[in-house]
């Protein structure tokens, strides 16, 4: 259970705790962000630093979407109508406290089976493996709910003790009645899985909703302001 422990935030300075939640969040997210790097396989990965979030999802589910929207850039993270556009593991520096991790989807990609096969192999590696992984966001599509492809990551997930959340995207495109059918269906299934978070999120990056709450949460696991990098 070494990842599981890994993945609690690490305690924080006396000025952060005493910021409520979503201004933390605020703080933390309208700092400068930039690409850091690329991995197209796991000898390229960079040396763990910064305390990491994975974004993981299937092919076109909206990773990189949510995260310009989390950030409030429009095209720092390339977006595509194209599944399996995102060929390697890309990492973003926010602000020298946490790295923002766009992984490439899965399931159905326009692209070789070969090539499909590898960057599969690269992010199972990258979530088995990485000690910098504070936690994976799996994002589910709250139009259809989970998928067998997001169920087989979640239970490789929990073998490796690798702690994750869902949080379902497109959550605009839902009607309400639909996403709280999906919601409670995916918090039900969730709740059998070791490694999941109990608290489901839902997120839409075109109309803003539950960004505030997803800026919090993830602003826990940031280094602390004034600490000097690893």
């Amino acid at each position: 259970m070494a990842h599981l422990a890994a993945s609690q935030p690490r305690a924080v300075s006396a000025a952060a705790a005493s910021l409520p939640a979503h201004e933390a969040g605020r703080l933390l997210f309208a700092a400068e962000a930039r690409f850091a790097t690329a991995a197209g396989s796991p000898q390229s990965l960079p040396h763990p630093g910064l305390p990491e979030i994975a974004f993981a999802g299937r092919s076109n589910v909206g990773k990189s979407s949510l995260i310009n929207a989390l950030l409030g850039r429009k095209n720092l993270v390339r977006t595509s109508r194209t599944p399996g556009r995102t060929q390697q593991i890309n990492f973003f520096d926010l602000g020298g406290r946490l790295m923002l991790v766009d992984l490439p989807g899965y399931g159905f990609a326009n692209a070789p089976k070969s090539a499909v096969e590898a960057w599969n192999a690269l992010v199972e590696t990258y979530l088995r493996g990485r000690a910098t992984l504070r936690r994976t966001m799996l994002l589910i599509d709250a139009r259809h709910g989970l998928k067998d492809s997001d169920r087989a990551t979640m239970g490789m997930l929990d073998k490796s003790a690798a702690q994750y959340q869902l949080v379902l995207t497109k959550a605009d495109k839902a009607g309400a009645g639909a996403l709280n059918q999906v919601r409670a269906a995916v918090t039900d299934e969730a709740a059998r899985h070791p490694a999941a978070h109990p608290d489901i999120m839902a997120v839409s990056a075109v109309s803003g909703d539950g960004l505030a709450e997803l800026r919090a949460a993830l602003a826990q696991f940031a280094q602390p302001a004034g600490e000097r990098k690893p």
